[in-house]
């Protein structure tokens, strides 16, 4: 008896080299574009990519930094990995930057990093490094795909990792051999986000949970949100009358002027929030967050493990529930897959008191105090909320200018802030180059402190080189302002390293092909924004501050008096 003829392969596609393989996984999953510095390790997925220079845009950056911000700061604008490809050694340390970035913020990404050739692996040959020790503390997964026929398994693996449960970069190493060599291999198929719901009685436990709380609040963070999913959370805390606050620099996550929509537990967060989560609260309907370093205040706002306040925790990565706080109730899902369930449960009824009292609290906090400086940045947020469109992006790094930023600046839509969660600093300006690529005919504005700035600012070059416009603006103190403010207040008068001498911004914006112009009084502002918006190419404003203006509540004079009392009483 013989045995049944085995059922025949499918036919194979035609030889073609590895980096054609991969360009072409990369199109059937949907990436519509790849930043990258160039490098002569992965010229095969250069040429790759040639072949589809209509539906993947290849943006050639002036520094892997750039690169891999710019990837990041786009999945966070589309939901779709960001894709960046650098070099092999230098390429990937400079490029650690916006992977570590896409780490903290929970961002899906995929890195591809050329390698050496197979036959001198282990030698310490040029520019080798081991990707899986240097980027496994930042990545969710480091491989390296060795051999052209297993690119498809590989790609097909980063992209289900980079996006399912808690989101976040992915790193594939590409041996030379790899993209050059010869295979025939079949494709992936277009892939299918996997869907996690919680059940009917989870949902009805929460249900209870937030009927029987007389003073709750919802926390929205974290990672897989889009506008329906914020539109969806505002009709909940409204349904359910439940204030709501932001995790850190997630303010886009609902609109700032709806009335349950109570401020951000970020850095100088409004004491009277806290103080009513310390006394008032008594449950917290944790939406997607981690509750990390800053919203949680230090780890000190909520008690470890077990908090005063009763806990429900969502986040789709089920490691991450019971990983620092333990919840009463948890669900292993995106926020979008809870509220959608969450939605048939009978309203509560009125307005919890929280939302009234936190809501006036968010409002009086968000008035800017008055300046006696020649330049008010109270006012310039003022301006930008009177003038800019509602689906206005505003990029930023981070420095003491965020605080006028982050506190004084209303956001209307989500997809309007991109800030990293890691304080990088250097993300605004190839965050705002990206934004302006991804989604031309917006406004974009890329805000950034003198020392932040000029750390990438070269990828102005990049703007100007793919018609991306975008708006700067320099808050230019002449001093590393976050850094002179510790000094001060931990060794008065001893400051050391942080004086900054800089160049012309005016004319450095000039020199890459855009305008500018110097802001020294408040009232200056105003109609040098309105030239910004109206200026068909990359536009910088330097807003020229006085050093001692620190921050919206305390000089430079102040801190240092404060450091010198400090002592005295020490």
């Amino acid at each position: 008896m013989t045995d049944a003829a085995a059922p025949a392969a499918p036919d194979l596609p035609p030889l073609r080299h590895g980096g054609k393989i991969l360009a072409d996984q990369l199109a059937i999953l949907g990436a519509d574009t790849v930043f990258c510095v160039p490098g002569e390790s992965f010229l095969g997925l250069l040429d790759g990519l040639h072949d589809h220079a209509n539906a993947i845009r290849t943006v050639s950056c002036r520094h892997e930094g750039g690169a891999t911000n710019m990837a990041e700061a786009h999945a966070k604008l589309t939901g779709k990995p960001g894709i960046a490809a650098v070099t092999r050694g230098p390429g990937a340390t400079n490029g650690c930057n916006g992977l570590h970035t896409g780490f903290q913020d929970s961002t899906p990404m995929i890195l591809f990093v050329g390698q050496v050739s197979r036959e001198h692996f282990g030698r310490e040959a040029f520019q080798e490094i081991d990707y899986r020790q240097m980027f496994g503390p930042m990545a969710k997964w480091v491989a390296q795909i060795e051999s052209a026929d297993r690119i498809p398994e590989f790609i097909g693996r980063a992209w289900a990792v980079a996006m399912s449960g808690r989101p976040g970069p992915v790193v594939l190493a590409l041996p030379e051999e790899t993209l050059s060599e010869e295979a025939r291999v079949h494709d992936l198929k277009p892939w299918t986000p996997p869907s996690a719901a919680p059940s009917a009685a989870e949902i009805a436990k929460a249900g209870e949970m937030l009927a029987a709380a007389k003073a709750p609040l919802m926390v929205i963070g974290g990672p897989g949100w889009n506008q329906a999913t914020a539109d969806a959370a505002a009709a909940f805390a409204e349904k359910q009358g439940l204030p709501v606050v932001t995790a850190f620099r997630r303010q886009d996550y609902m609109d700032n002027a709806h009335p349950n929509f109570c401020g951000t537990l970020g850095i100088g967060a409004n004491p009277a929030l806290l103080k009513w989560i310390r006394e008032e609260c008594d449950l917290v309907l944790n939406l997607g967050s981690r509750l990390g370093e800053i919203a949680s205040q230090g780890y000190e706002l909520f008690s470890i493990p077990v908090l005063k306040q009763k806990l429900i925790q969502v986040h789709p990565g089920p490691e991450e529930l019971g990983a620092v706080y333990s919840p009463d109730l948890s669900f292993a899902c995106r926020s979008a897959a809870f509220l959608e369930a969450a939605a048939a449960l009978p309203a509560r009824g009125a307005q919890t008191p929280g939302v009234a009292t936190l809501r006036q609290a968010f409002e009086a906090f968000s008035v800017p105090p008055a300046s006696p400086f020649d330049l008010d940045m109270g006012a310039v947020m003022a301006e930008l909320n009177r003038t800019l469109p509602e689906d206005a992006i505003i990029s930023n790094g981070a420095g003491n200018y965020t605080i006028w930023l982050h506190k004084f600046r209303s956001l209307r839509k989500h997809g309007t802030q991109l800030a990293p969660t890691s304080g990088s600093m250097g993300y605004g300006v190839p965050a705002a180059v990206s934004a302006a690529i991804t989604q031309p005919g917006k406004t974009v504005i890329a805000m950034g402190g003198d020392g932040c700035f000029l750390m990438t600012a070269q990828e102005l070059a990049t703007a100007k080189q793919y018609g991306a416009k975008l708006i700067s603006l320099v808050v230019n103190n002449g001093m590393f302002g976050t850094i002179r403010m510790h000094q001060e207040r931990r060794h008065p008068g001893r400051t050391i390293a942080t004086d900054l001498v800089n160049p012309d911004f005016v004319m450095l914006a000039k020199a890459y092909g855009g305008e500018g112009e110097q802001v020294t009084r408040t009232e200056q502002f105003a109609p040098a924004l309105a030239r910004a918006m109206a200026s068909p190419v990359p536009y910088l404003i330097e807003l020229v501050v006085d050093p001692e203006a620190l921050t919206p509540v305390q000089t430079l004079s102040q801190a240092r008096a404060q450091g010198e009392k400090d002592q005295a009483g020490a």
